[in-house]
């Protein structure tokens, strides 16, 4: 067995003589400084301290040499690969400064800028309105009144007055949500007015009752620019004891004149209701034109198609055979009532000629109307 072998020289390893760590080491670090940003450093890292790496496999030869060779070596390529870790760090520091500092460049925040600069929303017209007209009659001492806008058929029809065969039951008019059956005798329907709660109101109430019925209402209408399947109704009933045509007249001129000018004239026109008997239709006198556009074709009123007048709703006397089925005496008690769409209103007021508009969603149509709380 030979002994080891004690005079071998390390330095006649080539890759472990002093210049050639010394070469290994300078292109290290060249490489570490000539690094543009943080990913070609990684890149650098993996080329000059992996695993893989001239002084990585340098380092590998030791192993092989006698101990007394071992340390010298060792040195020299610690000492390499020291100063490549330190060239490696400072240069790290330096790039993720200079990053620090573009971001702070290209993600400025300028926080001189409107900070609202998504336009904030508005009240929906609509609702508007519609508690305007609430605080008209809340004013006159009324009651506001709701009720389900999924409704019992005897409430929406029968206690109305509307007969069996009447065409406003007809699926072309009505939602229905389920027919009579034997354990109902009523079906379920889309209410297609605010009158329902007027009877509801009754039921509930002993006279005198004075309520206004705001709310949504369904009816089977294409969507086009005047009519819309789900749109909004107020309607208003009094019950008392010697109440008459009067009595409706006056209460109808106010909300007209709160709504649309005290010098607003008003009519009522004969119709047929099954609710109200006798029944009217209420038109007002066209608050563009005055009435000026009739006859006369060199002023034309887009407002009311120059006929002067416009129609607002149907209002009327309630007949006694609702008060009947809603349990009140009508040799004692008489009543009076009227209705409109909310939507048809609006239109009135502010000029608006697209109902699809109101529904669309459009912050671009509610903001005009304000803020209002």
């Amino acid at each position: 067995m030979s002994a080891p072998n004690k005079s071998y020289d390390p330095v006649e390893v080539e890759a472990l003589k002093p210049e050639e760590i010394a070469r290994l080491r300078d292109e290290a670090v060249a490489a570490i400084a000539a690094a543009g940003d943080l990913e070609a450093l990684r890149e650098v890292k993996v080329a000059h301290t992996g695993d893989r790496s001239p002084l990585a496999l340098a380092n590998r030869e030791i192993g092989a040499l006698p101990p007394q060779a071992r340390a010298d070596a060792g040195k020299r390529v610690g000492g390499a690969r020291g100063e490549v870790n330190r060239a490696l760090k400072a240069r790290q520091a330096e790039l993720e400064a200079e990053r620090d500092e573009r971001v702070l460049v290209e993600e400025a925040v300028d926080v001189t800028l409107p900070y609202d600069r998504l336009p904030a929303g508005a009240r929906h017209p609509l609702t508007t309105l519609s508690e305007r007209i609430e605080d008209v009659f809340v004013a006159m001492g009324y009651e506001v009144a709701e009720g389900p806008e999924v409704e019992a058929e005897w409430f929406n029809f029968d206690a109305l007055n509307f007969e069996p065969d009447h065409p406003a039951r007809a699926m072309q008019d009505t939602f229905f949500v389920e027919g009579p059956d034997p354990d109902r005798e009523s079906g379920v329907v889309l209410r297609t007015h605010t009158s329902p709660v007027q009877v509801r109101s009754l039921l509930d109430r002993e006279p005198p009752v004075y309520v206004v019925c705001p709310g949504r209402v369904y009816r089977t209408d294409e969507l086009d620019a005047t009519h819309t399947p789900v749109f909004h109704q107020v309607e208003l009933l009094a019950v008392d004891e010697g109440l008459t045509m009067a009595d409706l007249r006056g209460t109808l001129d106010h909300m007209v004149h709160s709504l649309f000018g005290a010098d607003v004239r008003t009519r009522l026109r004969p119709n047929y209701f099954p609710f109200t008997e006798p029944s009217a239709e209420m038109d007002m006198e066209c608050y563009v034109c005055r009435g000026e556009s009739v006859g006369n074709p060199d002023r034309p009123c887009r407002t009311c198609s120059s006929e002067g007048w416009i129609e607002l709703g149907g209002c009327g006397m309630v007949n006694p055979r609702v008060l009947v089925a809603c349990g009140v005496d009508p040799e004692k008690y008489s009543g009076f009532a009227f209705g409109f769409g909310i939507e048809r209103m609006l239109m009135f007021r502010h000029n608006v000629e697209d109902m699809r508009d109101m529904v669309e969603g459009d912050v671009r149509f509610t903001r005009p109307f304000g803020m209002e709380i």
